[in-house]
């Protein structure tokens, strides 16, 4: 019976604390379960092969390609796109190590520092290492977001993605024939205000540094615009605008752009929550855009890979994406058409992309 009394006597003082604990939580840690009962099928494998164009790996020693092998053969990944090549030396180390290892098994992109724009011969020192660095085996360019954001010219002048002093770098992958893809600034919600109606306010709070103000270092809209201009001013050269161009979440306005600019492609990646929210209309933009839609993931965390598939091949409803502070609602799966399908995981990238081994594919 005493004990009895001693588990009342618990019970008495601790409920209050729970009850004011849980009162007193913040958003940040509300993240209940839903009581929700439907169909589940998780997919930790892809249904076909597929080409990650998206990837970043600082590391391509023969011991860190065995590691990544065996995740991606998991994965049923047959190619992946490392677009942190740098240039010279530094890409050469990575395609001999591939060569060496996994000849078909890895792409490498190269990149351009735009440091010392505005100094002379600048445009045709950065033009020629490019050159050399595809004739090497680089399978194309990768920009990154630093362009638009941080580069300045040799004046000081913040360096504008679409300044003409650039040109040539467009102009030579398109006499090379590779792809340019290219990341340029960020979500919108970024340079919106951090308040209520901002939808990325928890991701904001707990990743301050990627808050800016309206104008830093310039508005969304005119960054924006500024790679647009870019893909205007080059109709032979391919890019592949990172992240749908930061419009997953307005398809309308996305495709008004690829109809406007067909040299333009998309990658999924980093933006599959915006596409799962909106299954219909998604399904609906795959389709109408199949040819020009590729896969990629950026981050390597190959448990977040299983997300990506069941939004894309299952009609799964209500399941919850991999970061509340990315997404704090709840996704639907596509449920996309075989040939689809075939076409993001695969058969796009392979067509854009020159000299990847098509033999690790179906070939229908």
């Amino acid at each position: 019976m005493k004990y009895k009394y001693l588990e009342l006597l618990i019970a008495a003082i601790l409920l209050p604390i729970i009850s004011i604990t849980a009162q007193d939580m913040g958003f940040e840690e509300y993240n209940p379960k839903s009581t929700l009962v439907v169909p589940v099928n998780e997919v930790k494998r892809a249904k076909f092969p597929f080409i990650d164009v998206h990837s970043h790996q600082r590391n391509m020693s023969a011991t860190a390609l065995n590691y990544l092998v065996k995740d991606m053969d998991e994965l049923n990944e047959g190619i992946m796109v490392n677009l942190s090549g740098g240039s010279g030396k530094r890409i050469n180390t990575m395609l001999q190590s591939i060569k060496e290892n996994y000849p078909n098994r890895f792409a490498v992109f190269a990149n351009v520092d735009f440091d010392g724009v505005g100094s002379d011969g600048w445009a045709q020192k950065a033009g020629a290492q490019l050159e050399t660095d595809i004739k090497n085996g680089a399978k194309g360019l990768k920009i990154y977001k630093s362009l638009g954001l941080r580069y300045k010219d040799t004046d000081g002048n913040r360096l504008t993605i679409d300044d003409p002093r650039l040109d040539p770098i467009w102009a030579k992958c398109a006499e090379m024939g590779v792809p340019v893809l290219i990341h340029a600034a960020d979500p919108k919600s970024f340079w919106d205000a951090m308040d209520g109606n901002n939808e990325r306010w928890l991701e904001l709070k707990t990743h301050s540094r990627r808050k800016r103000s309206e104008t830093n270092p310039a508005p969304w809209e005119q960054i924006i615009q500024e790679q647009h201009n870019v893909f205007k001013r080059h109709p032979n050269t391919k890019f592949i605008n990172a992240h749908m161009g930061w419009y997953a979440n307005n398809l309308q306005k996305l495709g008004s752009l690829m109809d406007a600019m067909p040299n333009m492609y998309v990658g999924i990646a980093a933006v599959i929550a915006e596409l799962g929210r909106q299954p219909k209309n998604a399904q609906a933009f795959f389709v109408k855009y199949q040819d020009r839609i590729l896969f990629g993931k950026d981050s390597w965390k190959p448990n977040e890979f299983a997300t990506y598939f069941r939004v894309l091949e299952t009609d799964d409803e209500y399941f919850p994406y991999y970061k509340k502070y990315h997404a704090f609602w709840s996704m639907y799966g596509l449920n996309l058409p075989d040939e689809v399908l075939k076409k993001v995981y695969y058969k796009n990238a392979l067509n854009l992309i020159p000299g990847l081994d098509r033999s690790l594919f179906p070939k229908d």
